[in-house]
């Protein structure tokens, strides 16, 4: 079966750093599934993330800009819940990025916002289509 099944993302700060990624992705429908000292999972449908530390994790910063994950894109409902998205999570731990281009940074086809948090990760809330 074809298909993504999870992503974990590892975090330096799994307590209050998590705060702007549980805003969104309430705001977003997904659910809390787990929470445990070290990390927690939210889930859609089949499809899962889990924000996690580790052991393993490096004194290095998150940088988007670097070979990896750049962002997520996540489906984030008609025009107007991502424009009201958008304009909510600057107060909620998010940067807009792009805003000068908003909603078409990603073409004039392409509705969508992208969002930075203080950790340097990056989320794009895409408009469904309209037909």
């Amino acid at each position: 079966m074809p298909g993504l099944h999870h992503v974990e993302i590892w975090v330096a700060d799994t307590g209050d750093g998590l705060d702007d990624w549980r805003w969104l992705l309430n705001e977003l429908g997904w659910s809390r599934t787990a929470a445990w000292p070290e990390g927690e999972t939210w889930a859609a449908g089949d499809l899962y993330l889990t924000f996690t530390g580790s052991p393993n994790l490096r004194d290095v910063s998150h940088d988007r800009r670097r070979p990896g994950v750049n962002h997520l894109a996540f489906h984030g409902g008609d025009r107007s819940a991502v424009d009201r998205l958008m304009t909510d999570a600057v107060g909620h731990g998010w940067t807009a990025l792009y805003h000068e281009r908003y909603p078409h940074a990603g073409g004039l086809d392409h509705y969508a916002g992208w969002l930075e948090n203080s950790d340097g990760f990056k989320a794009e809330v895409v408009a469904q289509r309209q037909e």
